[in-house]
């Protein structure tokens, strides 16, 4: 267990150590070229440790109410290591590695291979997409703005996420990609939908068609958001009864259109147009990586004035890094790319930044 960091100072740590990462490459691109070996050098020992540090400090968390369900899942776990039975639930798999690890480990042991299924995977993506450059796609998974929540929080379907992102890596070898796919909806049943638009690419891969759909979505939202919302929960796409409240229940404070989460969601949109669209870039994957973002993000301004939304948001922001990174890593753009690569991270991050200025300060 992590003693060292107070509780109420442990997520401004985190955002600091990122801060001084982010300024810090940024300096290194001003001073060295992107395949300087100093700077292959740089961003590989960073990266490892990085890696490391980020398993080991959200694994070894103590159990408390800060870190919002870690709580939940500490009490179940207790429950299961004292002989309960799982009994009738929502996502068996995840109470069944849950159960097995409380008669195996303490619950920090848990937390951190919890945290290692969340974070390993996206190293798995970064790397096998991007070789030696593998660092920056990973660092802004890291920097991303619910990276923090879905892996104290949400666990369970941050972990579901990861799950699929770890099979989308294995890209080359179906029978391995649709193993893991299964295991993240044994997890978290919600992430079904960002396995079913990746399996669409397959058989449509036209970016240019989900960019118009995703803009259509906005104003259908709009005017007939509580349409889709009765559609959808009739429909008992929740997967659980809990999420399905989330979508039928009473309106909340919080509920609404909300044109900032849409603003969000808009930094992944415009890379994509931005590269395919005006740059002309052409890449199958990333094609079916930018399609499976817009087919998520679409379902849920579809839903966006849903209580608590955000968990649903969650099926396509995860993506976001890799959407947003990936041709900048894979062609030249820029004459100072690497420059770019460092700005454009700066960018990202200083969105996650701002607000934790504004709602944990």
């Amino acid at each position: 267990m992590n003693t060292i960091v107070p509780l109420e100072l442990y997520y401004t740590v985190y955002i600091n150590v990122c801060l001084f990462l982010v300024l810090f490459t940024l300096l290194h691109t001003y001073v060295l070229d992107l395949d300087d070996k100093k700077n292959i050098q740089y961003i590989t020992i960073t990266g490892y440790i990085l890696l490391v540090f980020s398993i080991i400090y959200i694994g070894q968390r103590p159990p408390s109410h800060i870190f919002g369900d870690t709580i939940n899942y500490y009490r179940t776990f207790l429950k299961y290591s004292n002989g309960a039975s799982i009994g009738d639930v929502n996502d068996f798999g995840w109470h069944v590695f849950l159960k097995f690890m409380s008669g195996v480990s303490s619950i920090y042991t848990f937390f951190t291979i919890c945290a290692f299924i969340y974070i390993f995977p996206l190293y798995r993506i970064s790397k096998e997409f991007f070789k030696e450059y593998w660092f920056y796609a990973f660092f802004m998974f890291i920097v991303s703005f619910s990276f923090w929540s879905y892996g104290v929080n949400g666990v369970r379907n941050g972990a579901a996420c990861s799950l699929f992102l770890w099979g989308v890596s294995y890209h080359k070898n179906k029978v391995v990609m649709a193993c893991l796919f299964l295991l993240g909806t044994l997890f978290h049943k919600t992430v079904f939908l960002p396995i079913f638009a990746f399996i669409i690419t397959y058989y449509y891969n036209n970016p240019k068609t989900f960019l118009i759909s995703w803009l259509a979505c906005i104003p259908f939202s709009f005017i007939l958001g509580g349409t889709f919302i009765t559609l959808f929960s009739s429909l008992g796409f929740g997967g659980d009864e809990r999420l399905s409240g989330y979508l039928s229940g009473d309106a909340m404070d919080n509920a609404g259109f909300r044109w900032d989460f849409i603003f969000h969601s808009a930094f992944a949109v415009f890379a994509a147009w931005y590269f395919i669209i005006k740059k002309g870039f052409k890449d199958k994957y990333y094609f079916q990586l930018v399609n499976t973002y817009l087919i998520c993000n679409s379902f849920w301004i579809l839903i966006i004035t849903a209580n608590f939304s955000n968990r649903f948001a969650y099926l396509s922001w995860f993506m976001m890094a890799i959407v947003i990174i990936y041709p900048l890593l894979k062609q030249k753009f820029f004459k100072n790319q690497h420059i770019m690569i460092g700005k454009v991270m700066l960018a990202y991050f200083s969105f996650t930044f701002l607000m934790y200025q504004l709602y944990y300060n």
